[in-house]
């Protein structure tokens, strides 16, 4: 079955998540993704969290899944770019290449000479796509950016998911914001290499961890760009909807409830729960009411979910039709029979290690062959066939190497 992007030949200059992440979506889709790395590799190389299973081999145990994740599919190629030849060989490179994707700072793109302008010489039909921290334009275009910094800090999401106006800010986990990012950077290169290909003529495009954190909370920024109000930091107990709040169960798990409108769902709430009694309690008689005395309704709630376990809680609720999702811990996510109908997990087979489990990209396609194509690979790794398919002679390809212009796994 065919590969929505089989034909598509992309260079990735990038490290560390966003970018590569945006890069292993296009691999995945079929695109033949080309990550040209210095010669000690990307800095994310062996940063990955351990694996913690006893029982898998020592190999696999040390294995960086966390970098795979992001690079998986991939062919590296390892080039000096603190070289004049450098640049100059990306540069031949991307004479045969549909996308060159960077994370560099314009001053950097500058540098080696792989900006728009200088790539659009060689190759004018290329498209150009750069992710960064703030964006290439601005007066902090300069700074750099990570998710945390730029993504969760910047933007704001940090401050407006604090636990009401005194809860501490709390902790993203890694990536969240590199990831999301990732997939705004192929949804803009898509479009772009569209518009490459009708018109024959390369485009730029680009996005960054701070503007696309401000796309994902763009439900509140659209009141609060008109009314610049600081944003209502709402705790358990001062929601707007009791139907609409989170709360623990006997086993110290947790659900969450968005149903509205309030009235519909709240006899059928309260009469799972067994406090149905709360229907002749005048504090708790109407939405506004309820809104008022929402924490002492809380903490009833709370007492009546104690009795049993989250999963037993889950039953009853789907029997009464309720609007609920439990919060699963992250490991008990790849055990879930719908992450697992959703093949959210597929397996990848490692010519050494064998078959690993990875994480599958949020889109699947009815009649197109996508997903994990194989591990992700070792520094330099394809160097010699990189520069052998891009039709650089075996001569030249030992030169090359000779003068630590290129290196290879060997290295």
């Amino acid at each position: 079955m065919q590969a929505p992007l089989e034909d598509v030949v992309v260079l990735e200059i990038d490290n560390w998540m966003a970018a590569p992440s945006a890069g292993a979506i296009l691999a995945d889709m079929g695109a033949t993704v080309i990550k040209i790395e210095p010669l000690t590799g990307d800095p994310m190389r062996g940063m990955g969290r351990p694996v913690k299973n006893s029982t898998l081999t020592d190999d696999l145990r040390s294995y960086d899944f966390q970098f795979d994740v992001d690079n998986r599919g991939k062919k590296s190629i390892a080039i000096a770019l603190d070289q004049p030849e450098g640049p100059e060989l990306v540069k031949e490179l991307a004479k045969k290449a549909d996308i060159f994707m960077c994370n560099l700072l314009t001053e950097r793109q500058a540098k080696f000479g792989l900006d728009p302008e200088s790539l659009f010489v060689v190759n004018p039909k290329i498209v150009h796509a750069t992710l960064t921290g703030y964006g290439t334009t601005g007066p902090e275009a300069w700074r750099p950016g990570y998710d945390v910094t730029a993504f969760f800090g910047r933007s704001g999401l940090y401050d407006s998911s604090r636990e009401g106006d005194d809860g501490i800010v709390p902790m993203a986990r890694p990536a969240q914001g590199d990831h999301t990012t990732g997939l705004a950077l192929v949804g803009g290169i898509l479009g772009a290499l569209r518009m490459a290909e009708k018109s024959g003529q390369g485009q730029t495009v680009e996005t960054s961890l701070y503007e696309t954190a401000i796309w994902t909370q763009a439900s509140d920024y659209a009141v609060t760009a008109m009314d610049k109000a600081p944003v209502r930091r709402r705790a358990r107990n001062q929601m707007l909807a009791i139907c609409s709040n989170r709360f623990p169960c006997g086993d110290g798990k947790w659900v969450v409830f968005n149903m509205l409108p309030d009235e519909k769902y709240w006899p059928k709430l309260i009469a799972c729960l067994e406090i149905d009694h709360l229907l002749q309690d005048s504090r708790f008689e109407s939405s506004s009411t309820r809104y008022k005395n929402m924490a002492d309704l809380v903490s009833i709630i709370d007492e009546a979910l104690s009795k049993r376990s989250r999963d037993e809680w889950g039953k009853i609720f789907d029997d009464a039709g309720l609007i609920w999702g439990p919060v699963l811990g992250l490991h008990e996510v790849p055990a879930d029979a719908h992450a697992q109908e959703l093949g959210l997990f597929p397996e990848i087979e490692h010519p050494q290690l064998g078959s690993y489990s990875s994480v599958n990209i949020p889109m699947r396609f009815g009649r197109a062959s996508v997903g994990p194509k194989g591990p992700a690979p070792q520094v330099g790794q394809h160097s010699e066939e990189v520069l052998s398919d891009f039709g650089i002679d075996e001569s030249r390809i030992a030169d090359l190497q000779k003068t630590g212009i290129v290196g290879n796994a060997h290295d």
